[in-house]
Formats: C-alpha cells, sequence, structure tokens
C-alpha cells in the first residue's frame, strides 16, 4: 500500500467562484469541483470521449461532458447519463488553511 501524497492544487476561494476548475499538477490532469460548500475533484478526462470535464456543465451534483453530453457523479465518479458507461477516477480532498490539497497516492 502507498503512502499518502497530498499535494496544494488551488486556493478555496478560487475553486468557490469558478464551480468547475481545471488543474494540471505532477503528471495529473484534474477537475475541481464547488458544490453547495464542498470540494471534489475527479481527473478531468471523459472515460468516454476525448473531452476535458472541467469544460462542461456542472449541474448539481453532476458533470456533463461537453462532448458528447454524458454526466458523472461528482462524489463517486459514477456515470449517470449515457452515453457514459466506465466511472471518472475519484481522489479526496483536504483544505487547511484555505487551502485546497489532493491525494494523489
Amino acid at each position: 500500500m502507498s503512502t499518502p501524497y497530498w499535494i496544494y492544487v488551488a486556493e478555496l476561494a478560487d475553486v468557490q467562484a469558478r464551480e468547475v476548475m481545471p488543474v494540471s499538477t505532477d503528471g495529473h490532469d484534474l477537475a475541481l469541483y464547488s458544490v453547495e460548500g464542498r470540494v471534489y475533484c475527479t481527473a478531468n478526462a471523459c472515460t468516454h470521449g476525448d473531452a476535458w470535464l472541467s469544460e462542461g456543465f456542472l449541474i448539481g451534483q453532476e458533470i456533463e461532458c461537453p462532448l458528447h453530453q454524458g454526466r458523472f457523479d461528482v462524489a463517486t465518479g459514477e456515470p449517470t447519463c449515457e452515453p457514459v458507461c466506465d466511472a471518472v477516477r475519484t481522489y479526496p480532498i483536504r483544505i487547511e488553511d484555505g487551502r485546497v490539497f489532493v491525494e494523489l497516492s
């Protein structure tokens, strides 16, 4: 089992102001989401097509892919609407002193 590796990715205020925010760090393309005061993180690439989820539309707790309109639950990564079938990877979030950290282990 690998050791947790937390990395700073954004200021909390920046995520809250944008609702969906792309982040590239340490070889990972991520998308951060602000939903009702909580922050979530998924891989940024849609599992169905070649599209960035951060360019999609946040509808409640679901991100809609801008290419084929499939949706994922940002908390679980599970698909909620066709044509997507495979879940998108999610990452644990930690917030300290107004800063957002993601676990990349």
